[in-house]
């Protein structure tokens, strides 16, 4: 479920299924790419409900997938659309983002943590790997080097390390405050200045890859993801 709370300049947009850590299911994403995308105000804040950000893509759907390869291309354009929205999107991480939610947030203009943030990439150990786009915003992001070594040892960090690496821009006790200035700022502004940062291209071939290297992961292992839910 994917509510949202207008507060003059500022769209406050929740993950809220707290009982599963804020799992997204394919509804979910289309609701979230809504709240952001269709936000009039010139920042959003994207957080979850509870002790987690977001778990990521929820394992039920993830184990039932006819198609992996639609699933992964359908989270790579909802990240790709938070990433483009005219709003600056900001990502309060507060408690734990895994997978998926490691990727909502790479797709946010600014990333601020809490003290209780936790963040990791554990789908290598599901013999998986996040595939909404991590693969291109990861390295962008922290680096190549500790894009792979944060990926491929499936090992969480906490807030400190986080910020070390780059993966988040600072470490905060309320990220809503932090939104609220940013739409202080002039908007018009926020929106020109976020265009110009964000003007990439060449990244099309790069996700067709990572959608079907995801899908033949998930064919592979498909049985091992619907055992791990039941633990």
């Amino acid at each position: 479920m994917i509510r949202t709370t207008d507060d003059g300049d500022l769209r406050v947009v929740t993950i809220d299924r707290p009982a599963r850590r804020n799992a997204l299911r394919p509804t979910d994403l289309d609701a979230l790419e809504a709240a952001v995308v269709e936000a009039d105000a010139p920042v959003v804040l994207l957080r979850g409900n509870g002790p987690a950000f977001c778990a990521g893509a929820d394992l039920d759907s993830v184990a039932d997938l006819d198609d992996p390869e639609a699933f992964a291309k359908h989270g790579q354009r909802v990240a790709d659309a938070i990433e483009a929205a005219e709003s600056v999107v900001v990502a309060g991480i507060d408690g734990a983002a895994r997978g998926g939610g490691v990727e909502l947030a790479l797709a946010c203009d600014v990333r601020v943590a809490t003290p209780r943030a936790t963040l990791g990439e554990p789908g290598v150990r599901l013999g998986l790997f996040g595939a909404w786009g991590g693969t291109v915003r990861l390295p962008r992001v922290v680096g190549e080097g500790h894009a792979l070594e944060f990926s491929l040892s499936g090992r969480v960090v906490d807030a400190d390390e986080a910020l070390r690496m780059g993966l988040v821009s600072r470490i905060v006790d309320d990220p809503r405050a932090v939104a609220a200035s940013m739409a202080d700022n002039d908007h018009r502004s926020l929106r020109i200045i976020k265009e110009r940062l964000r003007d990439r291209d060449g990244r099309e071939a790069r996700l067709e890859r990572e959608a079907a290297g995801f899908a033949e992961l998930h064919r592979a292992n498909v049985d091992d993801i619907a055992a791990s839910r039941e633990k």
